[in-house]
């Protein structure tokens, strides 16, 4: 099974599953953003630049994958920075899907599309990236022993259906609200510092925040995500409620992440 991996333990999480499952693991390494020990979880690895698609096609294809999985964040700031494309020394495959496919449209499915198309023309199928990971999603209802305030549950009847909004218009897969009131919303900087805006704004404390992806999210890559440092970073920003996708949000070691919300104090839900 081949594996594409950006940032975080998602990759390590995924890789675990594969081998649990019985399959040799031949990752891709995205440069500068796959966790260090990522290559003692697989059978082959190589590392590549985020914009040489062609390296990853040839090592994919040197151990005969043809089905390959791509997970971890991707800093998507980069692509809006000055000489964005060149500072990733493309190969002439993505010099190619750019100028053909994403000098106009660098939304996260556009770029899944362009990205997909690409490694099924030379014979390796992209896969849902939760297919080894099922236990660590979302399940509906409190995940921890932390019961939801009152307040907090008129705030997730209130914010729910924003959020839903949000998300088909791939704004953002994350806001925060109090009072039944949004405080802010998650654009292309991502969770983490949404949540920190949020704990400057809010200095009442006791927010909630929401997330979750689209009913029809592609999940190829980028399924929304949560882990024991997102659970820390809401409660030092204040606030004292998570409300999750379930089935459509991934914890980042679910029994670490609960275990996290309860010592944090704060009330970790799945909403269907």
């Amino acid at each position: 099974m081949g594996l594409i991996a950006g940032q975080g333990v998602l990759p390590l999480i995924v890789a675990r599953g594969i081998r649990d499952a019985g399959q040799q693991v031949c990752a891709v390494g995205l440069r500068d953003q796959f966790d260090r020990t990522l290559p003692d979880h697989c059978d082959a690895f190589a590392t590549a630049g985020i914009a040489q698609i062609g390296r990853w096609i040839r090592h994919l294809r040197k151990h005969d994958v043809s089905e390959a999985i791509m997970v971890g964040r991707v800093a998507k700031s980069r692509m809006h920075e000055p000489l964005r494309l060149l500072r990733q020394l493309p190969d002439w495959r993505s010099l190619n899907i750019w100028y053909r496919r994403l000098r106009t449209d660098r939304r996260n499915a556009a770029v899944l599309a362009a990205v997909a198309d690409e490694l099924e023309a030379n014979g390796i199928t992209l896969i849902d990236s939760t297919r080894y990971i099922t236990e660590h999603l979302a399940t509906p209802g409190v995940m921890g022993a932390i019961e939801l305030a009152r307040g907090e549950r008129a705030d997730l009847e209130f914010g729910w259906p924003l959020l839903e909004r949000i998300v088909t218009l791939d704004i953002g897969q994350a806001i925060a609200v109090r009072d039944r009131d949004v405080i802010a919303v998650e654009a292309v900087e991502g969770t983490d510092r949404m949540i920190d805006r949020a704990g400057d704004l809010c200095r009442a404390r006791d927010w909630s925040l929401l997330k979750t992806a689209k009913a029809d999210h592609d999940r190829r890559a980028d399924v929304p995500a949560i882990g024991v440092e997102t659970v820390e970073r809401v409660a030092r920003a204040g606030g004292r409620c998570i409300a999750i996708g379930a089935g459509r949000v991934i914890l980042l070691d679910r029994p670490a992440v609960v275990a996290a919300a309860d010592r944090e104090g704060i009330a970790l839900v799945g909403i269907e």
